[in-house]
């Protein structure tokens, strides 16, 4: 006759009771206990030992005194005193002939790659096209030049910036000189040297408008003057648009915004190594 199977035990219970539902007494297992318990102690020692409760203006710094910023810091000098002497050079570089040393322009493309990335993708875009009112860097329209040395100057002194040597020209808001008619007739005239659609009946008053009020800057013939930096008015190329309500507002209004000059942020060879980037992304001459 086989043997009767023995009824599991019954765990005992807390003595608790709810509504008749009682707790059972299942401690946890003394390995999870003490493992708990040592994580509380570690935890104790690594708020004492490292920076960990953050105050009003700065963190408790702990007894070891460690510190990330110090870290990164001290990982930043290290590259820097090893990329010293390629640095030294880059600075030193005659821009013009920087490509007739592969490997000090390779450095410097790369090495202006991530300095375009971190001060010059915010405006520019990430791969330099630009945006309405930031100029698009692919291309080969260039307000005051697009060779290296140029690209290297603008980068430096800005445009209408706080530098003595910015590059600055300032288009009038001609909304205070001229009518509404004759806003509208030089902008039916720019149209047309660009060759958008626009009302003849304009246009032709609007050319005596223009030769009067705008061919100082942008020629006679509309073609623009790097030297003032005037745009080229008979391309495709428009930095704030080519619609009517666009030109009428420049004309109105004027748009004569800044580039920060980047001399007193930037070093030599970081000017030079993002100039030799910006120029080689194919809109450079």
């Amino acid at each position: 006759m086989a043997e009767k199977p023995e009824q599991p035990q019954e765990v005992e219970t807390t003595g608790h009771s709810w509504d008749g539902i009682e707790e059972y007494n299942n401690p946890l297992p003394r390995w999870w206990l003490w493992t708990f318990y040592a994580t509380i102690i570690w935890g104790i020692g690594y708020t004492i030992l490292y920076p960990a409760w953050p105050l009003l203006e700065r963190a408790t710094p702990g007894l070891l005194g460690y510190s990330t910023r110090q870290e990164v810091a001290r990982e930043i000098q290290a590259f820097k005193e090893m990329n010293a002497e390629v640095e030294a050079r880059l600075a030193a570089a005659d821009l013009t002939a920087l490509r007739d040393d592969p490997e000090l322009y390779g450095y410097a493309v790369n090495s202006g790659a991530a300095v375009f990335r971190t001060y010059c993708s915010q405006c520019h875009g990430s791969g330099g096209a630009g945006a309405k009112g930031y100029p698009n860097l692919l291309d080969d329209d260039w307000l005051w030049g697009g060779d290296i040395e140029s690209i290297a100057y603008t980068v430096r002194h800005g445009i209408r910036s706080r530098s003595d040597e910015t590059r600055y020209s300032e288009m009038p808001a001609f909304g205070e000189f001229l009518s509404d008619e004759e806003i509208a007739q030089v902008v039916a005239y720019v149209q047309s040297l660009a060759g958008l659609d626009h009302d003849p009946a304009l246009a032709g008053p609007g050319q005596i408008v223009y030769a009067d009020n705008c061919a100082s800057c942008h020629g006679a013939d509309g073609s623009g003057d790097r030297d003032q930096g005037a745009p080229n008015l008979t391309d495709a190329i428009w930095l704030f648009g080519d619609s009517p309500e666009d030109i009428t507002y420049s004309v109105r209004y004027a748009r004569n915004v800044e580039m920060p000059d980047w001399g007193g942020r930037l070093s030599d060879a970081q000017i030079n190594a993002v100039a030799a980037y910006v120029h080689q992304l194919g809109g450079g001459e």
